[in-house]
C-alpha cells in the first residue's frame, strides 16, 4: 500500500477518479439540498450532513464488497424478455422515485404550493429517509464507476472520501443558492428528471451517456447564469435612473 505513494499514476488515478466522483455526485447535492430545504433553517445544516456521511458509509461499505456489487449485474428475472439484474430493478426504483419526487416539486411550484407546504409534514426522520434511498441508488452507480476507472482499493476509497469531503463544504452554498433563485431552483428539479429517465433507460439496458445529460444541464445552467447577470444588469440600470 505504502508503494503507492510513491507511483505518479496512483496519484493520477486518484485525482482522475476524485474529480469524476465529484462529477458525479453534483445530482447528489442537487438533490440533497431540495429534500434539506423542506426543514426549517435550523435544521438544513444537519441534514445536509447526515444525508452525506450516509453516502460516504454506504459508498465504503459497498468498496469493500466489490464482488457483491459485480454479482449484482447477474439477470435474476425476465420481464417481456428483458433479463433484468439487481443493479436494473434498483435503478428502476430510484428512476421512478425521482421522476415522482420531482414532479411533484414542479408541480408544487407552479400552482404556488410550495411556500404553503414548508415547513409542514417535513420531519427530519423523512428528510434523511429520502437522502438515504438516493444515495443507495448511486452509491452502486459510483461505486461501479470507481471499479472500472482504478485498480486499488485504497485509492477507490481515498477518492470517494476526498470527493465527499469537497461536496460536504460546498453542500450549504449550492442549497442557499438554490432556495434563493426560483428558477435554478426549477433548473434542478428537470436536471434530476432527467436523471430520473437515465435511470429507467438504464434499467431498461438502454444507455444514455452520463456526458450527454451533463452538458445539456451545464449549457442550461449558463443560459441562467447569464439571465441572472442581464436581470441584475437590469435592476442597476433602474436604480441609478431612479437616483437621478
Amino acid at each position: 500500500m505504502f508503494d503507492l505513494l510513491y507511483s505518479p499514476n496512483a496519484w493520477i488515478s486518484l485525482l482522475t477518479l476524485m474529480v469524476l466522483e465529484i462529477v458525479l455526485g453534483i445530482d447528489n447535492i442537487i438533490f440533497l439540498s431540495l429534500a434539506a430545504n423542506k426543514l426549517d433553517a435550523p435544521r438544513r445544516p444537519t441534514a445536509r450532513r447526515i444525508g452525506l456521511s450516509l453516502a460516504l458509509v454506504m459508498r465504503i461499505i459497498f468498496l469493500s464488497s466489490i464482488a457483491w456489487i459485480i454479482s449484482l449485474s447477474d439477470p435474476v428475472i425476465t420481464v417481456l424478455g428483458l433479463d433484468l439484474s439487481w443493479k436494473d430493478i434498483v435503478f428502476f426504483a430510484g428512476g421512478l422515485f425521482l421522476l415522482t419526487k420531482s414532479t411533484r416539486e414542479i408541480h408544487g411550484m407552479v400552482e404556488g404550493e410550495e411556500h404553503e407546504r414548508k415547513g409542514k409534514g417535513a420531519t427530519m426522520l423523512s428528510v434523511i429517509v429520502q437522502i438515504a434511498l438516493f444515495d443507495i441508488v448511486f452509491s452502486i452507480d459510483s461505486v461501479v464507476t470507481a471499479v472500472g476507472m482504478a485498480e486499488h482499493l485504497s485509492i477507490m476509497i481515498a477518492a470517494v472520501v476526498l470527493a465527499m469531503l469537497v461536496m460536504m463544504v460546498a453542500s450549504g452554498a449550492v442549497a442557499d443558492f438554490v432556495e434563493r433563485h426560483p428558477t435554478v431552483k426549477m433548473l434542478a428539479l428537470s436536471f434530476l428528471l432527467l436523471i430520473g429517465m437515465s435511470l429507467i433507460a438504464d434499467a431498461a439496458h438502454f444507455h444514455i451517456p452520463r456526458g450527454y445529460l451533463y452538458f445539456a444541464v451545464a449549457f442550461s445552467a449558463l443560459v441562467e447564469f447569464l439571465n441572472q447577470r442581464a436581470a441584475s444588469s437590469r435592476r442597476k440600470r433602474l436604480a441609478k435612473n431612479r437616483q437621478r
